[in-house]
């Protein structure tokens, strides 16, 4: 799929109608008017997505693209790039928080090796490779635009099999050694907000570290003059397979009307990139939690989204959506078994 086709792609409206109606029939539950608040709201907005009066959003489809970034030459790491390989076989055998959470609520999970380093052999594995890492961007281009429309392809690809396979939400991660930094370059360019008020320590940086990591961005963007009016451009220029592959996905859930539930910084930034592709997409996602990277606060103003939880969490993996699912299934269970006034023979106020 190329630049054009990817921004072409049909998203539907919102169904509002049903809104109205599901919106009708919570007022006639046996609760005060509004009473559970934000659950309502939910109710509404995921019968809208749906198209549904009493929404189906189970089971949900994780999905965590793993990749290697160029730019872990620099240093902006705690962490050195093997680790990506190696946290990719803890996935594998199921021993990672992301495993954990995907049991819990009863997810279909999947990990795909989208540009890691170095060659992974596992029979559960999803190997879809489309280059060994990006390049380093602060001396080139990050990704050719060919390898940014196959990223988001194979995003969208692993998306559709999740679905034919009857899952009903979407949640994606990610795992890949200086994802972190690409994710605030790329959130600068789109917001042009200051890059010290977008980084965090990531892995763990000192502030010696985090200084390094801010001055290697500012470098990489007056160095490759990302168009940010362009969001194919900005990824070609200086993001990650692994968020081109998110980005990809959710626009295919998009697509199919399927609510996707946004992770942390990360997943965030690349819901940014999907909305800038195409703007419809931002309907469909529903924002998990609240990161306490800096700049998750930035890219959730810029998403337009109020997240569901705050746990001081910044793994990423998609762990923070995992955890806000049993939420949001819980509006469709509201909906669909809270008794009327009528049923119940309670008296409804004058």
């Amino acid at each position: 799929m190329n630049n054009s086709q990817i921004k072409s792609i049909h998203i539907p409206s919102l169904n509002v109608e049903i809104g109205r109606e599901v919106a009708a029939y919570l007022d006639t539950l046996t609760k005060p008017l509004g009473s559970l608040g934000r659950l309502e709201k939910l109710a509404v907005k995921l019968a809208e997505m749906t198209g549904q009066n009493f929404p189906v959003i189970t089971p949900p489809a994780a999905i965590v693209f793993a990749a290697d970034h160029g730019v872990t030459d620099e240093g902006v790491s705690a962490y050195p790039k093997e680790v990506t390989a190696q946290m990719v076989l803890n996935f594998l055998a199921g021993g990672a928080a992301m495993n954990i959470f995907c049991r819990q609520i009863g997810a279909h999970f999947t990990i795909v090796d989208i540009g890691v380093a170095e060659d992974i052999e596992h029979e559960k594995l999803t190997s879809k490779k489309v280059r060994y890492g990006t390049k380093n961007f602060l001396k080139e281009a990050a990704m050719t635009e060919d390898e940014v429309d196959e990223a988001l392809t194979i995003g969208r690809e692993e998306a559709a099999k999740m679905f034919e396979k009857g899952a009903k939400t979407l949640i994606v991660g990610e795992m890949g050694i200086g994802n972190t930094t690409a994710a605030s370059a790329l959130l600068a360019v789109m917001t042009d907000k200051p890059i010290n008020k977008l980084i965090g320590p990531g892995t763990g940086l000192t502030k010696d570290g985090m200084n390094h990591k801010q001055q290697v961005i500012e470098r990489a963007i007056n160095a490759r003059q990302p168009n940010r009016h362009d969001p194919i451009d900005i990824l070609r220029k200086l993001g990650g397979l692994e968020i081109a592959a998110m980005t990809g996905a959710m626009l295919e859930a998009a697509t199919s009307r399927i609510p996707i539930i946004v992770d942390g910084f990360i997943c965030t930034v690349a819901a940014c990139m999907a909305v800038a592709i195409n703007n419809r997409s931002s309907d469909y996602m529903l924002a998990g939690h609240h990161s306490t990277e800096p700049g998750h606060k930035e890219a959730l103003e810029k998403l337009g989204k109020q997240p569901l939880l705050d746990l001081n969490m910044r793994l990423g993996e998609g762990t923070g959506a995992a955890l806000a699912f049993p939420i949001v299934e819980t509006a469709t269970h509201m909906l669909r078994d809270m008794a009327t006034f009528s049923e119940a023979g309670v008296s409804e106020k004058d």
